[in-house]
C-alpha cells in the first residue's frame, strides 16, 4: 500500500521538477520572445530573453527550451533552442561573476543613452589606454561605442553608494571600485562595445549612474548594449559609416532617426561636438519597452549643444 502511495506522488509531480536539466543554466545568445506555450501563440507582457544573461533550464522538447524568467507573473517560458549557447552550466556555482545582486529602487522612468564616436574621442584623449593603438580593425572605428545609460534627471546619481566609493569615483580612481557582478558573456561583449572598459569606465558608469537605474549591474549593461546596438544596426549607423570624413548636420541626423524609428524620433536626439568633431549622440528615452522606436517617443526634447560637425576617421 505504501509503495502505491509513493508511486502516485511521483507520478503527480510536474514534469519540470523531474527534469534532469532542472539545475542547469545557459546563456542567452539571442533576444528571443519568451512564450507561455510551446505553440508560441501567447507571450504575456511581451517578454524577451536578455542577451548575455544566464537562465535556468527547466525542460527540453522538440527543439524548444522551457526556461525560468524570475520576476514575471508567468515565469516559465518556452523559447527556441537556438536562443541559447551550446555551453551548459550545471549549477549556479559555475556561473562566474553572476550573483546579479538585486536592487530595491524602482526602474528609472527617463534615461539618457550616451553613445560615443570613438575616433573623435581619441583625437582629444590620445593617452587613454583604449586610444593608444586604435586601428581601422577596432569596433569603434566605424560604429558607435557605449559611454553610458544615465537615469534622469542628471542629479539622480550614486544611489545607495558609500561615501568612500563616491570619493574614489570622483577622484577617477576607478580601478579601486568594486568588481561588478557580470556574467562572462556580458563582460566579453561589454569589453568590445565599450572600449573604455580597459580604463574601468564600466565601473565608473555603474557606480555613478547604473546604481540608480533600478536593476542589477548585469541587466543594466545588457539593456545599454542592446539599445546602442539598435542604433548601429539601423540606417543611423550606416549613415555615419558612409559619411566618415565628411561634415554633417544635426538636421540630417534627426531626419535619419525619423525615418528609422518613427516620425518625431529625431527631436529626442542631441549631438555633442568638440573642436569641430562629433563626439557623441545623446538619445533621450522614456521607459516601458526595450525598443528605441517606443522609447524615443516617450523621452524628453532638449536643445542640442551642437548643430554641425565632422564625422572623424581613425588616426591623429
Amino acid at each position: 500500500m505504501n509503495k502505491l502511495i509513493i508511486s502516485s506522488l511521483i507520478i503527480a509531480l510536474p514534469l519540470v521538477a523531474m527534469s534532469k536539466n532542472a539545475e542547469s543554466y545557459q546563456e542567452a545568445t539571442k533576444s528571443c520572445p519568451a512564450y507561455n506555450n510551446m505553440k508560441h501563440t501567447t507571450n504575456t507582457n511581451d517578454i524577451s530573453l536578455e542577451l548575455g544573461r544566464e537562465y535556468r533550464i527547466l525542460d527540453r522538447k522538440r527543439g524548444q527550451i522551457l526556461t525560468l524568467i524570475k520576476g514575471e507573473r508567468i515565469a516559465q517560458r518556452w523559447v527556441d533552442d537556438a536562443c541559447f549557447s551550446d555551453k551548459r552550466l550545471e549549477s549556479k556555482k559555475e556561473i562566474k561573476g553572476a550573483k546579479l545582486t538585486s536592487v530595491s529602487q524602482p526602474k528609472s522612468k527617463q534615461n539618457l543613452l550616451a553613445i560615443s564616436w570613438q575616433n573623435a574621442f581619441c583625437q582629444t584623449h590620445q593617452r587613454k589606454k583604449e586610444c593608444r593603438n586604435m586601428s581601422k580593425k577596432d569596433f569603434g572605428a566605424s560604429e558607435f561605442v557605449l559611454h553610458g545609460l544615465w537615469p534622469q534627471p542628471r542629479n539622480n546619481q550614486y544611489c545607495n553608494v558609500s561615501k568612500k566609493e563616491v570619493g574614489m569615483d570622483k577622484n577617477r580612481q576607478w580601478y579601486r571600485l568594486a568588481k561588478l557582478d557580470l556574467t562572462s558573456g556580458t563582460r566579453e561583449r561589454l569589453s568590445r562595445l565599450m572600449p573604455g572598459y580597459g580604463s574601468n569606465l564600466h565601473r565608473h558608469e555603474w557606480v555613478k549612474h547604473g546604481t540608480c537605474y533600478g536593476t542589477n549591474a548585469n541587466s543594466y549593461y545588457v539593456d545599454s548594449m542592446n539599445l546602442m546596438t539598435q542604433v548601429n544596426d539601423s540606417k543611423v549607423g550606416a549613415f555615419f559609416e558612409k559619411n566618415i570624413g565628411k561634415r554633417v548636420t544635426l538636421k540630417e541626423v534627426r531626419k535619419i532617426f525619423d525615418n528609422e524609428f518613427g516620425k518625431g524620433a529625431g527631436e529626442h536626439v542631441t549631438m555633442n561636438c568638440r573642436k569641430g568633431l562629433i563626439t557623441e549622440l545623446w538619445l533621450h528615452l522614456g521607459s516601458g519597452s526595450d525598443k528605441l522606436t517606443h522609447l524615443l517617443s516617450r523621452g524628453e526634447r532638449p536643445k542640442s549643444r551642437c548643430h554641425k560637425g565632422m564625422i572623424d576617421e581613425v588616426g591623429y
